[in-house]
């Protein structure tokens, strides 16, 4: 049957949707994916990090159903519906920015991107964005732009939009020390870009596709002196770090300089498409009445399971369960001994897995594959990332069963040992 289908993918679809896996799912519950021939497979993926509360959790399906008895969509900004209040009430309260802050809704990460772009723009009066080199922000122009990997997001597709900039993310193991990070956006503002022209500086606290690189928080306090310096702002990409991945609600608590603005998504929608720009309440004003929106942007669907994810991360404290698995995680990687991994990176349970080849020490995309489609083979899905695609991360739901998890965790030690 996955054969056949697969024959019908290649002829309906094209190919620049790279999929990567050769079966197809018929169903899904918490931690296990289940395909046409009845194969299970433990989810390592979680959907690209979308679903920190399983697959199908039973909040999410009745939030869900008991919204669909109401109605499917009005488009906020025509008729307006309570539910969308209460998840921005709840989302003000525990974002970490300074002061009051404000949030609307989106449907896509791309989308959140794209308008904290324009509300900063907006705020300050000016077009210059920095980002930097092996960030993700999206697949729409601009956040191709912003985006800091060519293949295979960018290959084919310019010329992007100008007044774009990258500078160095700091990276101990490749040889990028936080004060390199620094002099390259010194560099940026001597050669291309007044900072009195920059809007804003978008990082991710914990790189994703660029490999689950961890800001150090003396990186975090310099960008957040250097943006007060010049009245630039700060955005923090939290779309992939957001929603308990981390063991904290979002990875900006772990620090004591905070965002001015912040974008979220993935495991906000607890798998339905819902996206979130939060930032301090002066700043979102600056947009004129009608400068933000989409038709979809806040579906209820998706705002009702958004509500029903916040409860779950509280009532189940997957914040700490976070901690826990990602602990045992990084346990049993570093105590695998094999002799291409470089290191393992982790903040709770974004962990991830580098590999470079022992005879050159070179990175070996090649190895992080092989380790991949071996787990597969034996029923895990695993993702890699990273500029060089060596890397493995690691982004089973939180809800995982104990026996599931520990399961998994045995297989990846033989996997590894081999």
């Amino acid at each position: 049957m996955n054969s056949e289908v697969q024959q019908r993918r290649l002829a309906a679809t094209p190919r620049g949707v790279g999929v990567m896996c050769d079966f197809y799912a018929v169903r899904a519950e918490n931690a296990t994916l289940w395909d046409h021939q009845g194969r299970e497979y433990t989810d390592f993926t979680a959907g690209i990090a979308v679903l920190n509360t399983g697959h199908r959790h039973p909040k999410v399906v009745e939030a869900v159903k008991n919204q669909l008895d109401c109605f499917t969509h009005t488009a906020f900004q025509v008729i307006p519906y309570e539910n969308y209040l209460q998840l921005a009430e709840r989302l003000n309260q525990r974002v970490p920015v300074e002061g009051p802050a404000k949030t609307t809704f989106f449907s896509t990460g791309a989308e959140a991107v794209e308008n904290a772009v324009k509300i900063a723009r907006a705020a300050t009066g000016r077009a210059g964005v920095i980002a930097f080199t092996g960030a993700f922000h999206g697949r729409t122009m601009m956040t191709m732009a912003l985006t800091g990997k060519v293949v295979p997001y960018k290959t084919g597709f310019g010329p992007f939009p100008g007044s774009v900039f990258h500078a160095r993310y700091p990276n101990a193991l490749q040889g990028y020390s936080v004060d390199d990070a620094m002099e390259s956006l010194a560099t940026i503002f001597r050669c291309d870009i007044s900072p009195q022209d920059v809007a804003a500086i978008i990082y991710e606290p914990i790189q994703g596709e660029g490999g689950f690189n961890i800001a150090p928080a003396e990186f975090v306090s310099k960008l957040r002196e250097l943006c007060d310096e010049h009245g630039i702002l700060l955005i923090a990409d939290e779309i992939q770090t957001g929603f308990a991945r981390t063991g904290k609600m979002f990875a900006s608590d772990y620090y004591d300089a905070k965002p001015d603005l912040m974008t979220m998504a993935k495991s906000l929608g607890g798998g339905l498409p819902i996206s979130a720009v939060a930032g301090r309440a002066e700043i979102m004003d600056a947009p004129l009445p009608g400068g933000l929106g989409g038709t979809y942007a806040g579906n209820p669907l998706a705002i009702a399971s958004s509500l029903a994810v916040l409860e779950i991360i509280d009532e189940e404290q997957l914040c700490e369960r976070a901690l826990k698995l990602g602990a045992e995680l990084v346990e049993t990687l570093n105590a695998s001994g094999h002799p291409a991994l470089a290191e393992v990176r982790a903040r709770g349970s974004m962990v991830a897995a580098e590999f470079n080849d022992p005879a050159t020490g070179k990175p070996s995309a090649e190895i992080a594959r092989d380790i991949q489609q071996k787990a597969l083979a034996q029923g895990l899905i695993l993702l890699t990332c990273g500029v060089h695609g060596n890397v493995i991360r690691f982004l089973y739901p939180l809800t995982i069963p104990d026996a599931q998890f520990k399961a998994a965790l045995s297989l990846l030690s033989t996997l590894l040992a081999h």
